[in-house]
This record gives structure tokens, sequence and C-alpha cells, in this order.
């Protein structure tokens, strides 16, 4: 067996993308064949109630034979978003001023409690 464990595989070519909270990885690794594939990784940062700190990762591996469709379908989805919604980013969390409403200031009716019955339009069977 190789001296490489899997998991440590030497990165060939990495990018950072700092991104808010979130930091993504772009490293090409090589296989044991000694063929290149991707991986992206989203890194998120959480704060815990003490002030401590934690990171969730989310990993995706990409070989070449998908690197066509992968990013023709890419490329059709940002370009949906852009041609639907414009480039400016109209979430108000993504505002260096944000601030999160207080609960107790938001008024809700009894008719607006949300239940699952009400997302019965989302099918996770497409995915």
């Amino acid at each position: 067996m190789s001296e490489k464990n899997y998991n440590d595989q030497e990165e060939i070519f990495s990018q950072v993308l700092r991104a808010g909270r979130r930091t993504y990885f772009f490293d090409v690794r090589a296989t044991k064949a000694d063929d290149y594939y991707l991986t992206v990784t989203e890194s998120k940062k959480f704060t815990n109630d003490d002030g401590s700190f934690h990171y969730k990762k989310h990993k995706i591996y990409l070989y070449k034979e998908d690197f066509t469709e992968f990013n023709e379908m890419l490329k059709a989805a940002t370009d949906y978003i852009i041609n639907e919604k414009g480039e400016e980013v109209i979430s108000e969390r993504h505002q260096s001023d944000y601030t999160k409403e207080s609960e107790s200031t938001v008024e809700t009716t009894p008719t607006e409690e949300k239940t699952s019955e009400s997302f019965t339009d989302v099918s996770f069977d497409d995915i």
C-alpha cells in the first residue's frame, strides 16, 4: 500500500474563495492512477453560545468525465438566476448593516402559522 493515505492526498493546485462566513476551497488532487480530479469544499463558521466556534464542511468530488456537463449545468443555473433576478444581492441578510428583527417585534396571526403541510409543493423524489 502507498504511503499516501487516500484522505491525505497532496494538493496539486488549490484556490480559496472567502465569502463572508463561508469559505470555498477548489483543490485539484491525484487519483491512485495519477489522474486528476477536483474537490470543492464549503466550510462555514458557526459560533457556539460560549463564544467558541466550529466549522461545518461539505465536500463534492468532481471527475473529468463530468466536467463538461457540470460546467454546462452550473452556467445554465447561474445564468437563469442573473437573468431572472439581476446581479444585485437583494437579501437583507447580505447587507453589512443588517440586524435581525427581534422575534417579539414580528407580529403573526393564527392563520399565518407555518406547518410542514404548507410546504407540500416540494418533492424530494426529484433530487
